[in-house]
């Protein structure tokens, strides 16, 4: 007897420590379980679980999983945990019509055209121009960049590495800085030397070296909270450098990508501190392109604090490639 099939889709985000599972059908996405990795040794024994406890013995037909890691051939090895999702391996084992698995940066590029005006904080108040590509980018663990173009109907988001790339200098002071994390690092990567929690630290320890201040050993945290509570004048300009960074950074990748559509800013730190990037250089620093100042005037940036903008992500990128 052949098992039937609900309408519905599995949706889940999965990062290194936690993975998250839903159930959505049509316009309706179900309660979100919470689950550690490391309380199932794979991910297809916490799919197992899931689909035990919420669909009844009646699989949904699809899936689309979001992971924190690059990938391959419908494939992620997990960095930062034992798991591997392989979409190919997971489709016979459920019974799935279709798998599919998509990086994590990827998805948050699709969910930007559903995304509300109050799951954003606008810094400016251009609108951008319609059907014209739009950027993410966010510092977190990493740096994320992922871009969002249509054409003719069709939409289709292009993850990068950009976070790799080599971090930029746009004053004598970063060039400092750069250069005494260079002599620590070698290479020193936008996401390595700046726009990441690791990246915030590094410019906190760089800016004491050529400061020659002293200060506690600090975590991303820690300097964040400094800064914004006062307590530490050094992360306070660590983390105005951070924010005049992030602008330059967005900046390049706007014109790159030709991000006519809007520049969105999302992961795990910005949203902590919305008021202190609205006053500080960031935007000024987005715009200074030289000849192609007014090229940037006109592109709106955007703080993302939806929590959960990965499941809006999921389900689009699900309702625009249907089987």
């Amino acid at each position: 007897m052949t098992i039937g099939k609900t309408g519905q889709i599995l949706l889940a985000d999965i990062g290194g420590t936690n993975a998250r599972f839903a159930l959505s059908q049509g316009d309706q996405t179900g309660p979100i379980d919470y689950v550690k990795v490391a309380d199932f040794p794979t991910v297809r024994e916490a799919i197992a679980d899931v689909l035990a406890r919420r669909c009844h013995g009646l699989p949904p037909p699809r899936a689309v999983l979001a992971v924190a890691g690059p990938v391959t051939n419908n494939r992620c090895v997990m960095t930062n945990s034992p798991w591997v999702i392989d979409g190919n391996e997971l489709q016979p084992a459920f019974g799935f019509d279709s798998v599919h698995v998509l990086n994590d940066f990827e998805v948050v590029a699709w969910s930007l055209p559903a995304l509300q005006p109050a799951d954003l904080i606008p810094l400016g108040r251009q609108d951008g121009l319609p059907g014209e590509p739009l950027l993410v980018v966010g510092p977190g663990t990493g740096f994320g960049v992922s871009c969002l173009v249509e054409r003719h109907g069709a939409r289709l988001a292009v993850v990068t590495e950009a976070g790799h790339a080599t971090l930029p200098a746009e004053d004598e002071r970063e060039e400092r800085v750069i250069a005494c994390m260079r002599r620590r690092l070698g290479h020193v990567s936008i996401e390595r030397g700046a726009l990441s929690g690791s990246g915030l630290q590094s410019l906190y320890e760089a800016l004491a070296e050529i400061d020659g201040a002293q200060v506690p050993h600090r975590d991303a945290a820690a300097i964040t909270k400094a800064a914004l509570e006062g307590s530490c004048e050094l992360s306070r300009k660590t983390l105005e450098m951070f924010c005049a960074i992030l602008g330059s950074v967005a900046g390049n990748l706007a014109v790159t990508f030709g991000a006519r559509g809007g520049v969105y800013i999302a992961g795990g730190i910005v949203p902590r501190f919305p008021d202190f990037l609205a006053a500080s250089a960031f935007r000024a620093r987005f715009e200074a392109k030289g000849r192609f100042q007014d090229y940037l005037r006109n592109i709106p940036t955007r703080l993302v604090t939806k929590p959960d903008a990965s499941f809006l992500g999921l389900k689009m990128f699900a309702e625009h490639n249907q089987p």
